[in-house]
C-alpha cells in the first residue's frame, strides 16, 4: 500500500497537536474521514439535498437513487442475501436497540439471552432494558487470562429457555477476534439466533454475513471511515419480518387509518422518519474508499503494526500490562503501566501529540473482570505508519519515565 497516498487523502492528518505532528491512535472510538467522503457530504448538501422517497421531482428521485444505491453497495460489502435486509440506522448502538426493542417483544417473562463479558455497554443495556420490562434473564460467557471467550461454558449456558445471543465480533478493549462462526453454529444447533455487534469487525476485515449465518449484524459508518450518525443493521428476512416496527411515524407505514395502521415491506417497516440521507450517501463512498485499497491489505497493515508496537512496549517499557493477548487479535492495544493512572499516561501522550483513549471504555464489567477501573487504548487505522507507532512507543516511554 501506498501508505503517503492514503494520508493525503486524510487532512486532519496535518494537524499539529501541541506543536507536534498528530498522531491518532483513537481509531477504535472513531476514524477520521477521507476527502472522497468529506466530498459526496458537501455534494449532497449543495446539489442535492430533498427528502427522499417522498417526491417526484428531481432533488428527490436524486437523493433517493443516492441512498439506495449505499443499501445496495452495503448488501455487497457484507454479502447480504438482498439489500432488502440492510437497515439503515444511526449507528450499532441504534440497531442493537432496535433488535431488543422489536424482537424482544416476541420474548416471554423468564426467556434467557446470552452475552459475554467483553461486550460494550450497547450490548448490555438494551438488553437489561428488556429484562426490566419482561423479566428476562442475562447470562454471560467469561473470559481466560488470554482475554478469549470460555467456550465451554458458552456451550454450557443454553437451556429450554434461551431465546438469543448477542456478542461482539472484536473486543473493542482486548482486540479479541471471537469464533462467532463456531458459536452461532453452536447457537443454531439449538435453535437459537444471534445478533453480531460487528463495530470493531467492519474496519478491519472482510464481513460475509451468510458465511457466519448471523441473524442480526450490526455496524457503524464512523469507525470505518464514514460519516457520524449512520449505522446499519443486517437481519435475516424471517426474523425481520416477524418482528414488529422499531418506531412509528413517516415512510414506515403502507396506510394509516384512525381506525388502524398497515405497515410498508422491508427494509421501510424499520426506517421510520427522515434519515440521514446525506451520510447513507457519504457512506457508500467510505466502503468504496476500503476496496480501493483492499480489506486483506488493510487488516495486514494494522496488524502488522499492531505487532511491532507490541513487541517493543513489552521489551521497553517497565511494568506494562497489555490486556488481551488472544491468538487472533485485532489492532488494539489495551495497557496499563503498574503504578500509573491511565487518565495521566493518556493526558501526557496528548501533549506528545498523541491521541490515545483512557477510562473503561464503555465496558465495565469487562474491567471488573480484569480486575481494574480502567486503562489506555491504542488502536491503528489504515493511514497509520510504523514511524507512527515507533513514535508512539518512544513517547510512552518518555512519559512513563516522567511519571516513575
Amino acid at each position: 500500500m501506498d501508505i503517503e497516498k492514503i494520508r493525503r487523502d486524510f487532512p486532519i492528518l496535518d494537524r499539529q497537536i501541541n506543536g507536534r505532528p498528530l498522531i491518532y491512535l483513537d481509531n477504535t472510538a472513531t476514524s477520521q474521514t477521507p476527502r472522497q467522503v468529506v466530498d459526496e457530504i458537501s455534494r449532497m448538501y449543495t446539489s442535492a439535498k430533498a427528502n427522499v422517497h417522498r417526491g417526484v421531482h428531481t432533488l428527490s428521485q436524486e437523493a433517493t437513487d443516492a441512498q439506495e444505491a449505499t443499501r445496495r453497495a452495503v448488501a455487497r460489502y457484507i454479502n447480504a442475501p438482498a439489500p432488502e435486509q440492510v437497515i439503515f440506522t444511526r449507528g450499532t448502538t441504534e440497531a442493537i436497540n432496535l433488535v431488543a426493542s422489536s424482537y424482544g417483544r416476541l420474548l416471554e417473562n423468564g426467556d434467557e439471552i446470552i452475552l459475554t463479558v467483553m461486550e460494550h455497554h450497547s450490548n448490555i443495556v438494551p438488553w437489561q432494558l428488556l429484562g426490566s420490562r419482561k423479566r428476562i434473564m442475562l447470562r454471560v460467557v467469561p473470559v481466560n487470562a488470554r482475554g478469549e471467550l470460555d467456550l465451554n461454558v458458552y456451550a454450557s449456558l443454553f437451556n429450554e429457555r434461551t431465546r438469543l445471543v448477542a456478542m461482539c465480533h472484536v473486543s473493542n478493549v482486548l482486540g479479541t477476534v471471537n469464533p462467532v462462526k463456531s458459536m452461532i453454529a453452536e447457537a443454531h444447533s439449538r435453535g437459537v439466533p444471534v445478533l453480531i455487534d460487528g463495530a470493531q469487525a467492519s474496519p478491519h476485515m472482510r464481513i460475509d454475513v451468510q458465511d457466519l449465518d448471523a441473524d442480526f449484524y450490526a455496524f457503524s459508518a464512523h469507525k470505518m471511515y464514514g460519516p457520524t450518525g449512520v449505522g446499519v443493521l443486517y437481519g435475516k428476512k424471517h426474523l425481520l419480518k416477524m418482528m414488529p416496527p422499531y418506531q412509528g411515524g413517516g415512510e414506515m407505514i403502507a396506510h394509516v387509518s384512525f381506525e388502524g395502521t398497515t405497515y410498508a415491506e422491508l427494509p421501510f417497516k424499520f426506517e421510520a422518519g427522515t434519515p440521514d440521507f446525506v451520510g447513507i450517501a457519504a457512506l457508500r463512498k467510505a466502503l468504496e474508499y476500503i476496496d480501493s485499497i483492499g480489506i486483506e491489505d488493510i487488516e495486514r497493515h494494522e496488524v502488522a503494526l499492531m505487532r511491532h508496537t507490541q513487541e517493543r512496549m513489552l521489551a521497553e517499557i517497565p511494568g506494562l500490562k497489555i490486556y488481551g493477548n488472544a491468538a487472533d487479535k485485532s489492532p488494539v492495544i489495551s495497557f496499563n503501566i503498574e503504578g500509573e493512572h491511565h487518565y495521566d499516561v493518556g493526558l501526557l501522550l496528548d501533549k506528545l501529540g498523541v491521541a490515545v483513549r483512557t477510562g473503561h471504555h464503555c465496558a465495565q464489567p469487562l474491567m471488573k473482570a480484569l480486575g481494574i477501573e480502567g486503562c489506555v487504548r491504542a488502536s491503528f487505522g489504515v493511514y497509520n505508519t510504523m514511524a507512527e507507532a515507533d513514535a508512539f512507543v518512544d513517547a510512552l516511554v518518555r512519559v512513563s519515565t516522567m511519571l516513575r
